[in-house]
């Protein structure tokens, strides 16, 4: 799963979300450049809503990739 952050979120919206991913056992891989950050989640993330991590402060976007089979 990838999460795409607003241009404009602030430090303080980042480290929350990596805490909430982490509190619930997520590997993360932060990606920060010019005028992006995308958090890359590592774990079974079935077990999360997109929806829901799209209305945490700061997310503009997060993107579900699909199992191989």
């Amino acid at each position: 799963m990838l999460i795409i952050m607003k241009k404009n979120a602030d430090e303080a919206a980042q480290v929350h979300l990596k805490e909430y991913l982490i509190s619930r056992n997520f590997d993360i891989h932060q990606s920060t450049g010019a005028n992006r950050v995308i958090i890359g989640v590592i774990g079974d993330t079935e077990k999360l809503e997109p929806v829901e991590l799209e209305a945490m402060p700061g997310v503009l976007q997060v993107i579900r990739i699909n199992k191989e089979e």
